[in-house]
């Protein structure tokens, strides 16, 4: 007991990069584990380390009202790997996340998408955009996000090399996949990428690089991703996430292939139909609000 105790008051964060270097991760996952394993090290220098621990943080995050249930899940996986790693490399003597359940989730329940109107604004924002670096590169980023329907770490897995402009294809890594898989890309993606690829000078290597200090030059983070969008798209007034562009993507091919959620799939590439129908079951009821409202239009409280 008192050697768990002991490991979490000496740890410190060139070790824990030491223990997430020899995972067999992509290097933004690495970085991704590394800026959020430090809510669980704060935790346990705080209440010590003992076989209990990780439930307890479990627990902690519960009682968190500023997180969503998917961002909880996030830390306690980090936790859960930076754990069971210590422990395979003898360091912990228990594996303590044992049994340990994340938390449930409901796919019904997630962040609303952007809107088509919303889509319109943003649109006609982009286009009103004075000239510049970082707006080529903002245009080139949504474009993949909204006409393409790519999540951020297909994003930020691109390199130019995946690009065959010409053709109208991109060759994506998706999501839990080694290999890559071509996506024919919309003529305004195009565009997109052809101004900012000529605008960054940008011939080799990552798609998108960092341009802050500490990383300039690195393949950009996901975390770098949900900042730039997010925080445009605070500054237009819409309160959305990254995922909501995917959200948009998905649901507007529903409405045009009038719910052929086959058809549907080749284009945003979910490996089960069961999550489009969720988007499906949720575009028939919301079309079906004017019938439930009708059957109280007569109740006034």
């Amino acid at each position: 007991m008192n050697s768990l105790v002991q490991i979490s008051n000496d740890y410190h964060q060139s070790d824990v990069k030491q223990i997430f270097d020899v995972l067999d991760v992509a290097e933004t996952t690495r970085q991704d584990y590394q800026a959020r394993i430090g809510l669980f090290l704060v935790f346990t220098r705080e209440n010590g380390l003992d076989r209990n621990s990780f439930l307890s943080f479990k627990r902690l995050l519960a009682e968190r009202n500023d997180l969503s249930v998917s961002t909880k899940n996030k830390y306690l996986a980090v936790a859960r790997i930076f754990l069971k790693e210590l422990n395979r490399q003898g360091v912990l003597r228990v594996d303590i996340t044992q049994n340990i359940k994340t938390f449930k989730q409901s796919k019904k329940h997630k962040k609303d998408g952007v809107t088509d109107e919303e889509m319109t604004v943003i649109a006609q924002s982009l286009h009103n955009l004075a000239p510049s670096l970082e707006a080529v590169r903002l245009k080139a980023i949504i474009s993949l996000l909204a006409l393409q329907g790519l999540r951020q770490i297909e994003v930020v897995r691109l390199n130019v090399t995946d690009l065959q402009l010409g053709r109208g294809v991109a060759f994506v890594q998706g999501k839990g996949r080694d290999d890559t898989e071509p996506i024919y890309l919309h003529p305004q993606t195009i565009m997109a990428l052809r101004e900012y690829i000529a605008a960054h000078h940008i011939a080799d290597g990552a798609l998108f690089i960092s341009n802050s200090n500490n990383s300039r030059n690195r393949r950009i983070t996901t975390r770098s991703i949900r900042q730039i969008v997010q925080n445009y798209l605070g500054s237009i007034g819409i309160d959305r996430n990254v995922h909501g562009f995917r959200h948009y993507f998905t649901t507007r091919l529903i409405k045009i292939y009038k719910s052929d959620l086959t058809e549907v799939a080749r284009y945003t590439r979910h490996r089960s139909l069961e999550t489009l129908q969720t988007y499906n079951d949720a575009i028939s009821l919301k079309a079906d609000l004017p019938r439930f409202h009708g059957a109280f239009e007569k109740v006034m409280i």
